[in-house]
């Protein structure tokens, strides 16, 4: 019985770690193609990722379902680094103009630091084209619940005691996300000749936001200051 517990741990330990194994090399095999991505290199083919990443070219197809399994993983880990640096300016801090301001700046920071991310997002690669990936389709949806989030949280203390309409809510925030994401998809492949500047765009950007603000407001039929500084 003892010679029994002790030969299971053995291989319960070998297991562990093989499973850490294969688990380095899923993140290898991702954090390589991220980083030949974002450097330009989209178009990279699986042997060349392996290269980079230094296994066996076998090693990804057995890590990893297809291609396809492997490109929508890897625009997973993109859309959460995406997430993480715009988390923090998703709050109710300082004025609304201040606050649309901060979101919409870190933004479009983050899309010139890595435009070929963001193309990779929306487009994938020339050999393994993509429309209407989950994890970008996802990752919108995310940002216009938290979009919704915060619209309740400022607009219903001055309805009360009337309720924010759901259906307003939705359209507001489903509206910022689309024209946000929309200019900056057109920006980033417009002729450099004519192309705004980054300032510009976050700009124009955010006073665009803050116009529908104040039109869903109009709709509510109610007034809101977006200078006014919110309380916690």
């Amino acid at each position: 019985m003892g010679q029994a517990a002790i030969d299971e741990s053995k291989v319960d330990g070998r297991d562990a770690r093989w499973d850490d194994h294969r688990q380095g090399r899923h993140e290898r095999i991702l954090t390589t193609a991220i980083a030949m991505i974002d450097a330009g290199n989209g178009d990279a083919g699986v042997a060349a990722i392996a290269a980079e990443a230094q296994v066996p070219r076998s090693v990804v197809y057995r890590l990893f379902k297809d291609r396809e399994d492997l490109d929508e993983q890897i625009r997973q880990r993109i859309v959460a680094g995406m997430v993480a640096e715009l988390a923090p300016t998703l709050e109710l801090r300082g004025t609304v103009r201040t606050g649309v301001r901060r979101v919409v700046a870190t933004y479009v920071a983050w899309v010139q630091a890595h435009a070929e991310l963001h193309r990779f997002l929306g487009a994938g690669s020339s050999s393994h084209p993509e429309r209407g990936s989950a994890a970008m389709i996802g990752g919108k949806a995310g940002f216009a619940r938290r979009a919704m989030e915060l619209i309740d949280a400022y607009l219903a203390p001055q309805m009360a005691p009337r309720k924010v309409p759901r259906g307003l809510v939705a359209d507001l925030a489903n509206g910022l996300v689309g024209m946000i994401d929309s200019a900056v998809n057109g920006w980033l492949v417009a002729d450099p000749a004519v192309r705004s500047s980054p300032t510009a765009l976050s700009r124009f950007l955010a006073e665009a936001a803050c116009g529908q603000i104040l039109g869903a407001a109009s709709v509510a039929g109610i007034e809101i200051d977006l200078d006014r500084r919110l309380s916690a």
